[in-house]
C-alpha cells in the first residue's frame, strides 16, 4: 500500500506534512471538549459559545484558499509558521476573554485561522508539488492520518488536563503543544536538489479559479463537501452534549473523538490506496452512504458506551478520509499547480456546512433539548452527497495511469 513511499526524501516530505496536521486538527478537532467548562466558568450560554465555534469553523475554510494562494504564490513555509504561531496565540489567549464576542475573536478567528493556514490546502498542495505521480495517493492518505491521529492524541489528553489544571491550564497546554510543530516546516520545505516537476499549464490563479467554477463536475465536488463539514462540525462541537443527556460521564466523550481519530488513521491510508484503484467518485459515495447507514445504526441502539463507541469507529474510517479523494479529483481536473487554491475552495465550503452543523446544533439544544432533528438533517444531507459526486466527471483510474 505504501511502496510508492519508499524513497528517503518522499517519505520525509509526507511525514512532515503528517506531522503539522497532526497537531493543527488535534488541538481544533477537540475544542468540542471546552464547550461545558467554558460556559460554566464564564457563564456564556451554549448557543453563544456554538456561534463563537461555527465561525471558527466558517473561518477555518475560508483562509484555505487564501491560504493556499499565497503558498502557490510565495511558498508554503512563511504560510505554516504564521499559522503555527496564530493557532498558539488564539489558544494562549482565549481564557482571558469572558464574552462571547472575546470567544469569537480568539477561537473563531485567530485560533480557526492558525489552524486553517497549517491545513490541508496548503500541506497536500506543498507535497504533491514535491511527489512524483505515483506517490501521491498515498501520501495524502498518510497526510490525511496524520491530523486523525492528532485528534486520538489530542482528545483524551486534553480531557484528562481540563478535569486535573482546569479547562485554562488545558488551553495554555495545547498552545504549547501547537509549537511543537514548527520544526517539521522546515523538514516540508527544504530545498531538495531534484524538485519534482509537473507540465500542468500555467494561465494564472485568477483564470485557474474561473475556469474551476464553470466546471460541473467541481461545482459537484463542491456540494458533496457541504455535506461533509455540516457532519463533521456538527459532531466534533456537540458530541460531548449528546453524551451529557444520555447521562453519561465526560470521559465518554473524549475516548469517542479520540476513537474517531484512530479509525480514521486506517481510513484515510485505506482512501489512499484505494485513489490507486478506482474512482474517487465511488470512493466518496460510498463514504457519504455509510454515514448514513451509521447514524441510523445509532439512533436505533440504547444509549450506552459500547454504542458510542461502536459509532465512533464506524465514522471514524471516513471521518475525514473524504480529503484524499477529493483532492485527487480536483487534481484530475485541474492538474497541480494551483491545488492548493482549488482544493482550499473546496474546504471553504466544506466549513461552510460546518458553520451550520456547528451554529444548529446549538440552536437545536436550545430550542428542543435534544439533537434529533439534527440527526435526520444529517441523514438527508448524507444521503444527498453520496448520489451527488456519481455524475462527476472523472477518467478511469486504468486511463489516468497509462498517461501518467
Amino acid at each position: 500500500m505504501l511502496r510508492s513511499l519508499g524513497r528517503s526524501d518522499v517519505l520525509t516530505t509526507t511525514l512532515a506534512a503528517a506531522g503539522i496536521l497532526m497537531v493543527t486538527m488535534g488541538a481544533r478537532q477537540s475544542l468540542g471538549l471546552f464547550v461545558g467548562p467554558i460556559g460554566t466558568s464564564t457563564g456564556l450560554d451554549i448557543a453563544t459559545i456554538s456561534l463563537a465555534l461555527a465561525i471558527g469553523q466558517f473561518t477555518w475554510g475560508a483562509i484555505q484558499p487564501v491560504a493556499g494562494a499565497v503558498a502557490d504564490h510565495f511558498g508554503p513555509r512563511a504560510v505554516l509558521i504564521g499559522g503555527l504561531l496564530l493557532l498558539a496565540l488564539g489558544s494562549a489567549v482565549t481564557p482571558f476573554v469572558h464574552s462571547g464576542f472575546g470567544l469569537t475573536f480568539t477561537l473563531g478567528l485567530l485560533a480557526a485561522i492558525g489552524a486553517g493556514a497549517g491545513s490541508f490546502s496548503v500541506l497536500i498542495g506543498a507535497a504533491a508539488r514535491r511527489l512524483p505521480i505515483e506517490a501521491q495517493g498515498s501520501a495524502s492518505g498518510v497526510i490525511n492520518a496524520g491530523g486523525s491521529f492528532g485528534q486520538f492524541v489530542f482528545a483524551p489528553i486534553l480531557q484528562k488536563l481540563i478535569q486535573s489544571v482546569g479547562w485554562m491550564g488545558a488551553m495554555w497546554t495545547m498552545a504549547a503543544m501547537t509549537l511543537t510543530a514548527l520544526p517539521l516546516v522546515g523538514k516540508l520545505t527544504r530545498p531538495v536538489d531534484k524538485p519534482i516537476t509537473h507540465t500542468d499549464a500555467d494561465h494564472g490563479v485568477l483564470k485557474a479559479i474561473g475556469s474551476a467554477m464553470k466546471d460541473r463536475s467541481y461545482l459537484l465536488l463542491h456540494a458533496g463537501f457541504f455535506t461533509c463539514g455540516f457532519h463533521i462540525a456538527f459532531l466534533v462541537t456537540h458530541l460531548p452534549g449528546e453524551v451529557h443527556l444520555c447521562g453519561l460521564p465526560p470521559s465518554v466523550a473524549s475516548w469517542s473523538l479520540a476513537i474517531i481519530g484512530l479509525a480514521n488513521i486506517f481510513g484515510s491510508l485505506y482512501a489512499g490506496w484505494c485513489i490507486a484503484r478506482y474512482r474517487s467518485k465511488y470512493i466518496l459515495a460510498a463514504m457519504y452512504a455509510s454515514r448514513v447507514l451509521l447514524i441510523g445504526f445509532y439512533l436505533l441502539m440504547p444509549r450506552t458506551e459500547l454504542t458510542f463507541y461502536l459509532f465512533a469507529a464506524g465514522l471514524g474510517f471516513t471521518w475525514l478520509a473524504t480529503v484524499p479523494p477529493t483532492a485527487a479529483i480536483v487534481g484530475k481536473l485541474f492538474g497541480f499547480r494551483y491545488l492548493a487554491t482549488l482544493f482550499g475552495l473546496t474546504l471553504l465550503t466544506h466549513q461552510i456546512g460546518g458553520f451550520f452543523g456547528a451554529y444548529l446544533g446549538g440552536l437545536a439544544i436550545s430550542r428542543f433539548g435534544d439533537f434529533g432533528w439534527m440527526w435526520y438533517a444529517d441523514m438527508a444531507l448524507a444521503t444527498f452527497a453520496a448520489i451527488i459526486n456519481l455524475p462527476i466527471r472523472e477518467a478511469p483510474v486504468a486511463a489516468k495511469l497509462s498517461l501518467a
